[in-house]
This record gives C-alpha cells, structure tokens and sequence, in this order.
C-alpha cells in the first residue's frame, strides 16, 4: 500500500506536491531550474537531503534541470517506469521517496548519463551558505 503523504500539503507548495507526491512533470522552459546557474547543491525538497551538484549540471536542451551525476548514489534510486505508453527509469530521492524525474543514456562525459528532474523536487542550497567548508 502506497505511503500517505497527506502530511506533506501543508510543507510544499502544489507544484511540488504533484511532482514528487504524484509523480508529475512540470512545464519545460516554465520551471525555475532549467536555466540556472548557481554554484551550490540541488537537495531533495522533503528530505533536505543533497542531491545534485551544480559541478554535474549542464544544459541538456530539454527545459529541465539535467545533470550526469548523482552527489550520493545511495540516496537516489532508479525504478523502472512503464508509464505512458513508455519504457523510461524515474529516479526517485531515497529518503524523502520524492519522484525527481528520469534517467537517459544520453549525457555527456563522463557518466553519459543525462538525470532530468523537474526543479520542483529541488532546493537549491547556494555554495556561500553549505556548512562546513
């Protein structure tokens, strides 16, 4: 039986709830990490936990946030999606068992990994504010 995540209403935002409690998309080009440039981490918008960093981020094209790696491989699962009429991996956060997005073979070096995520799974944490540099 699936998890209740009724709690998390009054945490996130209606977004963010579709996309990581309901397993939404959000648009592409109309979210607020496809173009962003920061340095700092990308972590789970439940858990807090680190997720991504923005050393691994690139520009995919896609109108999503997209990076070719993981910070902590522990902490994001892949688990096969058959949704929609299509054999994708959603990738999900192990902890806050957010849906972030999907995984394709088609990113750069040196993974080839291309994690497409929708930035309403995400807090960006800038660099200047991560503890214990």
């Amino acid at each position: 039986m699936p998890e209740d995540k009724s709690h998390l209403r009054d945490k996130l935002t209606d977004s963010q709830y579709h996309v990581t409690c309901n397993g939404g998309t959000e648009p592409p080009f109309d979210n607020e990490y496809w173009d962003h440039k920061g340095e700092g981490v990308y972590v789970d918008v439940i858990s807090g936990k680190p997720l991504f960093s923005s050393e691994a981020k690139f520009d995919s094209g896609t109108g999503w946030p997209s990076f070719f790696d993981v910070i902590d491989t522990d902490e994001v699962i892949e688990v096969e999606d058959t949704s929609h009429g299509m054999r994708r991996v959603e990738v999900r956060s192990k902890t806050g068992d957010a849906h972030l997005g999907h995984v394709f073979p088609d990113g750069p070096e040196p993974t080839g990994l291309r994690y497409c995520i929708n930035s309403a799974a995400l807090r960006f944490v800038p660099a200047e504010e991560q503890a214990g540099d």
